[in-house]
This record gives C-alpha cells, sequence and structure tokens, in this order.
C-alpha cells in the first residue's frame, strides 16, 4: 500500500489523502496499521504535523489525544472481540523513536499467538512479519476495519466525521 502519503502520513490525514484513516477523532485520526500480523493493530496520529512528543500538546490537546488513544484502544477491543477469534487484550504505547510524529500504538493480543511471543513486547517479534506481503493491510481487512469504525463511532455517541478529515 505504499504511496505518497506514507512519506506524511500526518499532513495526507489533514488533506483527506492516508487511506488507512478510520475516523478523525478529537485530537488526531484514527488508522488502521499497515501491517496485520495481530488482526487489528492500530494507530492514532497527532492532528498536528509539528508535534513530536506529548509533552509538546497544550494540556487541554494532551487530554484529547490520550482520551483519542483510549477510546482508538477500546473500539479495537470491541472489534477484535466481536471478528476476531482468540482475542486477549490490547496494549496501547507511545514510542515515538522511529516516525518524529506523536502518534500511538494500538495492538490487539491473542491467545493464538506463540508462546514465546505472547508475554514479550510486539516489537520483538520476526523481522519479516513486518515486511512480508501476507501481513500487509489489504482488502481482507476491510471487515475488522468496519467494525473499528462501528465501534468508534458507538463510543462517540453516533456517526463521527468522514474517513480523512472533516
Amino acid at each position: 500500500m505504499p504511496g505518497t502519503w506514507h512519506r506524511d502520513r500526518v499532513g495526507s490525514a489533514l488533506r483527506g489523502e492516508n487511506p488507512t484513516v478510520m475516523r478523525r477523532l478529537d485530537a488526531g485520526f484514527a488508522a488502521i496499521g499497515d501491517v496485520q500480523f495481530l488482526p487489528g493493530y492500530s494507530v492514532l496520529l497527532t492532528d498536528d504535523p509539528a508535534v513530536q512528543r506529548l509533552s509538546e500538546l497544550p494540556r487541554d490537546r494532551r487530554l484529547a489525544f490520550l482520551d483519542g488513544m483510549d477510546r482508538l484502544g477500546e473500539a479495537v477491543e470491541r472489534a477484535c472481540l466481536r471478528v476476531e477469534s482468540g482475542f486477549r487484550r490490547v496494549n496501547l504505547e507511545i514510542l515515538g523513536n522511529t516516525d518524529g510524529f506523536l502518534h500511538a500504538h494500538v495492538w490487539p493480543r491473542y491467545d493464538w499467538e506463540p508462546p514465546d511471543r505472547v508475554r514479550l513486547p510486539v516489537w520483538l517479534y520476526p523481522r519479516g512479519m513486518w515486511t512480508e506481503e501476507r501481513y500487509a493491510l489489504g482488502a481482507r481487512h476491510g471487515p475488522l476495519r468496519e467494525a473499528i469504525g462501528e465501534e468508534l463511532d458507538r463510543l462517540a455517541g453516533g456517526p463521527a466525521a468522514s474517513p480523512g478529515g472533516g
């Protein structure tokens, strides 16, 4: 799914050109992850490309971003319970080691994960899991993506703004 939006995830989301965006939230964009070796992996992107760290946001925006992370985490949990088998829990992370903009990872975890991986951070999965085509986001992830979007809407109390902007 490479494209120019890949090089500017936040800017492309603001322009409505990022195809991974599921919903616009108060302080960011809920996007489904590029890799889906753990189905439902999602990312909350900041809506300000200049912000690199949570601490750079004014307090009200910081709380809105954290609320969005919580909402996306709960939506992923609800959707995975409904659509995927063996769902166990969700891990939430704000790391910022690779991409220079504020974002939060939402990782669903499953009972079917290998025993030597299930209790470790996702980042310790083999490199191939991140690059193999069979784990890339694709059309087959549509039902789960839709379920996450529906749960985001439910948690907001109704239909949210359309994907990509608004």
